[in-house]
């Protein structure tokens, strides 16, 4: 039986929305995705790219709506189970999105994007062993994607703080006495909330505490509440390929953070290139 008109059509879309995708295009990969539901409203493939893409955009509520639409047409779907628990993880929703990354993961026990998560999961319960068996899963299945984290001693985050130090001005130096740089394992669901929307809990490498220069009182610098440089160790383990990348991304991280303590914004940042 040859395909209708519909159904070539639908295909076409498909294969134009996952270039899309791959492209970086989310918001054509949107738009095409909407022209395929036109055609089939229930059609589990389309509603996963459809997820995808809005995910990209950080349109998680809209997203997740997609991937609960996939699941409820395909309910062996792994795929979209998966990009299920990671938008509720992205939303500190951690027992709903353990109970998706299981269940993607009892489709496919190999599904890389569900083990990592549910890896990210565990260590914020403190199963750490349970973490590395889920992370050393999802990287025998797409080591590209999803590196081993990568280890950061405590001699190595000394030794940077004290390299990004040594290029300050001698003032800001003198500043900077005063503000202790805390190193962390993950952030606390208070330090997530503290961002509008909530910080991903993967992606927040450091966090600044307390009163900017800019914010202190000219009579009494110190007389507001005390600040803190904080470096999340295991969100860095996870962010890098090799320690020669995890050592970059901690010096960023750590000038990014004086830049808010200096009182920029991260659009002042961004502009400075210390995003």
């Amino acid at each position: 039986m040859r395909p209708t008109t519909d159904d070539s059509l639908l295909h076409t879309l498909l294969r134009e929305a996952t270039a899309a995708l791959e492209e970086g295009q989310f918001e054509e990969a949107e738009a095409t995705c909407r022209r395929a539901l036109a055609l089939d409203p229930r059609n589990a493939d389309v509603c996963l790219l459809l997820g995808q893409a809005l995910r990209e955009q950080d349109r998680l509520g809209e997203a997740e709506g997609a991937y609960r639409a996939a699941v409820l047409s395909r309910p062996d779907l792994a795929d979209a189970w998966a990009g299920l628990s990671g938008v509720m993880c992205e939303q500190l929703r951690w027992d709903e999105s353990r109970r998706a990354a299981n269940r993607a993961l009892r489709e496919d026990p190999g599904h890389p994007e569900a083990a990592w998560i549910r890896g990210v999961l565990r260590e914020r319960r403190g199963d750490n062993a349970g973490a590395q068996r889920d992370y050393l899963r999802a990287w025998r299945s797409d080591p590209q994607t999803f590196p081993l984290p990568v280890p950061l001693d405590d001699e190595t985050v000394e030794q940077v703080v004290g390299e990004c130090l040594v290029q300050l001005h001698p003032t800001l130096r003198e500043y900077l006495a005063n503000v202790p740089v805390i190193l962390e394992e993950l952030p606390s669901d208070e330090q997530l909330q503290h961002y509008d929307p909530p910080a991903s809990p993967t992606g927040l490498l450091g966090y600044f505490s307390g009163s900017s220069l800019m914010e202190r009182s000219l009579h009494d610098p110190w007389s507001n509440l005390p600040s803190a440089i904080v470096i999340f160790r295991r969100n860095l383990e996870r962010f890098a390929y090799d320690h020669e990348q995890l050592v970059d991304e901690l010096r960023v991280t750590l000038f990014h953070e004086v830049g808010h303590f200096l009182g920029l914004d991260e659009d002042d940042l961004e502009e400075r290139g210390i995003d």
